[in-house]
């Protein structure tokens, strides 16, 4: 089939989360042609893409006028545990319906004037003169545009193929999140969990990783464990278990969950995600967003965010590429997305992601110690260190650590995925 032969856009996105749906928002609100190609059936959407803990904050809610009848639960505080004390520190949260989320972005988009083609699972670009001008999917099927954005998240079949995702399995992150009821939320032996998020750094729950309960009203929360395929993994793992199997362990060990079970008909969501800085985001009529490019902050996650933030730099890319009187898709006029990344989605990244590393990275017994710094600092000092502050993330520092930086530092000498300077 020739471009003349098939459809057109200004532009196509393969994939529906929110980096995808978020961009398709945008650029329709702005009267742009878009298509959005998602693997999965409409019916069921997102049955098999539900995969998040669906945590964040007001700033994201109100930036991108998600409605509040979206939210499971509204929380007042965050807490942080370690394996024998915790730190809180109150701070407006909320627990979205992240099924209902998606859904919502969807129907937004559509109302705005974007394209969805459900049951069209993206193969391969098509190119033309060494760049991409559309997409192969659903088998057979193309669709051409001015400019392709990959939102499908740890997938990448385009930003692989085009070399432009660095994605790689040292340090992914393996997670599994149910919804539990009958949680005993206020144990005596544990910090208050009624209407507060929780992250919980306990190697014999997750080594190498965290592990979680996000409250979502009466005696139910989501929670779920994490873990990080770095050394310390390697080092604790228990021989046979399989990430279903630690939070097995953990309901089966924690007085919490003496009378929990999970919800009925409750999915269970599974995910994963790249603990790495990004090498390329774009290229010749393409960006690559969301999930699709590592992006983590050290404790909350906050991927919904991110991912909505990345969504918007490309939209507000393309609309720098598109308006033009003659358009101009250069890798060199989309290289604006790279700048907007940088500077929007995940500011301060190389920092952000030592102290990500450096979190997992640490002993049992150093968690201790980090929720007594915490205890005796600002309230201030871990959101500054959280969103990339060298100052803040070093007042969190000991000096037992400096064997920790100095395997980071040994890595990064080694590894050509990740090499940085914590101090640029």
């Amino acid at each position: 089939m020739t471009e003349d032969e098939s459809d057109h856009f200004d532009v196509v996105i393969a994939g529906a989360g929110p980096a995808g749906g978020q961009c398709a928002r945008d650029l329709a609100a702005r009267g742009y042609d878009v298509l959005v190609l998602e693997t999965e059936a409409e019916a069921e959407f997102p049955r098999q893409s539900n995969k998040s803990t669906a945590g964040t904050f007001p700033s994201m809610m109100t930036a991108f006028g998600v409605p509040d009848r979206l939210v499971e639960k509204f929380t007042d505080s965050v807490v942080v545990e370690s394996p024998t004390s915790h730190y809180k520190q109150s701070q407006p949260g909320a627990v979205l319906d992240f099924v209902a989320f998606k859904q919502w972005l969807v129907a937004d988009a559509r109302e705005k004037g974007a394209e969805f083609r459900f049951e069209s699972r993206v193969n391969s670009p098509i190119m033309e003169d060494g760049r991409i001008v559309g997409v192969r999917y659903a088998g057979g099927e193309e669709v051409y545009a001015d400019i392709v954005v990959d939102a499908t998240g740890p997938s990448a079949p385009l930003a692989k193929a085009l070399d432009v995702s660095s994605l790689h399995r040292t340090n992914q992150a393996i997670g599994i999140d149910y919804k539990i009821e009958g949680i005993d939320l206020d144990h005596e032996e544990y910090a208050d969990l009624n209407g507060a998020m929780m992250l919980r750094l306990d190697h014999d729950i997750a080594p190498g990783g965290y592990s979680w309960i996000f409250h979502t009203g009466g005696d139910t929360a989501k929670v779920g464990v994490c873990y990080i395929q770095n050394e310390r993994h390697e080092e604790l793992a228990r021989d046979g278990m399989r990430i279903d199997d630690y939070l097995e362990y953990w309901m089966d060990t924690d007085p919490r969950f003496a009378d929990a079970e999970p919800v009925e008909g409750a999915h269970i969501l599974r995910g994963s995600a790249h603990i790495q800085m990004p090498g390329r985001l774009s290229t010749d009529g393409f960006m690559a967003v969301g999930d699709t490019v590592p992006t983590i902050d050290p404790l909350w996650g906050e991927g919904i965010h991110q991912g909505m933030k990345s969504g918007r730099a490309a939209a507000t890319t393309a609309d720098h590429c598109l308006t033009l009187d003659t358009p101009d898709t250069s890798a060199e006029r989309m290289s604006v997305y790279e700048d907007l990344w940088h500077e929007r989605v995940a500011p301060n990244m190389q920092t952000r992601l030592l102290m990500t590393e450096l979190l997992y990275l640490v002993p049992n017994e150093r968690y201790d110690g980090f929720i007594r710094d915490l205890n005796a600092l600002s309230s201030e000092t871990l959101g500054k260190a959280n969103a990339g502050s060298f100052r803040s993330l070093a007042r969190l520092l000991e000096p037992g650590d400096l064997r920790y930086l100095a395997t980071l530092a040994k890595n990064r000498l080694t590894d050509p995925y990740n090499r940085w300077n914590p101090l640029s």
